[in-house]
């Protein structure tokens, strides 16, 4: 073995452990997609007040109830008692995990069987895994007391008082911040019988709800209080906030749906013309045909490991810690360039990496890392994303029973949830939509996936690619949505031949989602 292969085998482990272990502390962590699903029912709770003009002869109904659905106060209950009760779950998983953790002794001696759910504990260690493990569950408690204070407003709209009494009665055996204690006990004396009003009430609720459930107490509040003038400016402020919500809905429902149907047609032509054409068929086009790949595992490994996981994970930051950018956590424009400025990073050397172990190889033949503008990359990306809309909404649900609302997200999601900042919300599209597909699509589906054709078939490159590919994002609960939408990339750049065509497909499903997170986080 070579002194350059033996580095390479030293490094490539260090890469699977950094990859491990940040798989390992994901999937301690919340999904993204709870918190996504209730941000959709808090704006179908805000469109549900839309009242129709006097005029109106009953033709909304049928619309509003094809958006809203018959029951939506009950659906918005529905939705917010199962995800608490998946919280309260997880909350008692971490609290196990931390009376396990803290049971254990520092030098923990050899036995035939270690526990693999925790390491024998250092002294380091164990103060580390405890230090997470003690944020995972001040997190969790505070969710939870969040998802109370909402869903004892839902029970008391719908006359159970005295059951929203008692869901709001849980929060003070919470470790939570007083402000939510002191905002139960307001709700509390709002729905009372009699009532009891607290002097800072407003102030509370103001502060502690958002949207439908702080315009419902207010309405409370006000009434309670008389306060008419105060009641008819809500009430305008809701019809407004009610359409706005009607159309966020239509948007963010219509799109999609009409998206995955055609998808769904599109699906069923492909493989209706496959079993009846056979080879001669659309989608069996270049699908037996590899790549001649002069270079070995060697250097897929180099331009992987060194190019892509250790210069991301270990130089990136070393060399944005010399930057004169501070990550500063309540600035979410200087958040937006930190991202950039790490993404930008790692691709200009991922990419560097990429030519210098070409560079012996080259020229290459020209159907490698092949741009062509006048080819039908367009409809091969246009229908690849229709197609790969419903195909990864069926792998998410089913991902979403698995996983139990646990296995991390991308954090930037959240950022642009809760981000309505116009200059960031610009940079984070820059960097979803145009950045990451043209170095992604690149990397693994430009340089990875024709590469592996020298050890798989096509399809076999095309799965390879796309696992290594969801992997890559370094979170448990999106490798088997992003393998979905990495296979869908890999076939259409397969058939196509035609590096746009993928880029396409990879930059309108992030800008779509992009898209729906900002009508979603607009809402509050």
């Amino acid at each position: 073995m070579t002194i350059k292969r033996l580095i390479l085998t030293v490094l490539t482990l260090v890469a699977i452990a950094i990859a491990g272990f940040s798989l390992f502390n994901s999937w301690q962590e919340p999904q993204f997609q709870s918190s996504l699903e209730l941000y959709q029912t808090n704006i179908a709770l805000q469109a549900a007040q839309w009242q129709p003009p006097k005029d109106d002869s009953g033709n909304f109904k049928p619309v509003s109830e094809a958006i809203l659905g018959e029951k939506p106060l009950e659906a918005a209950t529905k939705q917010y008692q199962d995800v608490r009760e998946a919280a309260e779950t997880n909350l008692e998983k971490t609290k196990n995990q931390l009376a396990k953790l803290e049971s254990q002794p520092i030098i923990t001696p050899t036995i035939p069987k270690p526990d693999p759910e925790f390491p024998p504990a250092t002294n380091a260690s164990r103060k580390a895994q405890q230090k997470q493990l003690q944020q995972s569950r001040n997190q969790q408690q505070k969710f939870i007391a969040e998802l109370d204070l909402r869903l004892g407003i839902l029970e008391a709209q719908q006359q159970q008082s005295q059951t929203a009494i008692k869901t709001w009665a849980q929060l003070p055996q919470l470790n939570i911040d007083l402000k939510l204690k002191e905002t139960a006990a307001v709700l509390t004396g709002l729905w009372s019988d009699p009532p009891h009003l607290l002097p800072n009430a407003q102030q509370l609720i103001q502060e502690n709800l958002e949207g439908w459930f702080s315009s419902t107490a207010l309405t409370q509040l006000y009434q309670l209080q008389q306060r008419q003038e105060a009641l008819s400016t809500l009430e305008t402020a809701k019809q407004a906030a009610a359409s706005q919500a009607l159309v966020k809905l239509a948007i963010i429902g219509t799109i999609p749906t009409l998206t995955a149907l055609i998808g769904m047609g599109v699906l069923i032509f492909l493989i209706g013309q496959r079993l009846i054409k056979g080879k001669a068929a659309l989608f069996a086009q270049n699908g037996d045909r590899s790549w001649t790949t002069p270079w070995d595992v060697e250097t897929i490994l180099q331009v992987l490991v060194v190019g892509f996981f250790l210069f991301g994970q270990l130089v990136v930051p070393i060399l944005l810690s010399l930057l004169p950018i501070s990550r500063a956590v309540g600035n979410v424009k200087i958040q937006a360039v930190y991202i950039l400025v790490s993404y930008l990073l790692l691709s200009s050397g991922a990419l560097s990496v990429l030519y210098f172990s070409l560079k012996p190889f080259l020229p290459l033949e020209s159907d490698w890392f092949r741009f062509r503008l006048q080819d039908k990359w367009f409809l091969w990306g246009l229908g690849g994303y229709c197609a790969a809309l419903p195909i990864v909404v069926v792998v998410s649900l089913i991902n979403q029973q698995l996983w139990q609302g646990q296995g991390g997200s991308n954090a930037l999601l959240q950022l642009v949830l809760e981000s309505q900042d116009t200059v960031a919300l610009s940079i984070f599209f820059f960097t979803a939509a145009i950045a990451a597909p043209l170095f992604e699509e690149v990397l693994f589906r430009g340089f990875l996936l024709p590469s592996l054709t020298r050890y798989f078939s096509v399809w076999g490159a095309i799965f390879v690619s796309a696992l290594l590919f969801a992997i890559a994002h370094l979170s448990l609960s999106e490798i088997l949505p992003l393998s979905a939408l990495g296979v869908v990339l890999g076939v259409v750049y397969t058939r196509s031949r035609n590096l746009l065509a993928p880029m396409l497909v990879h930059s309108l499903w992030n800008s779509g989602t992009l898209l729906s997170l900002f009508l979603l986080g607009s809402n509050k």
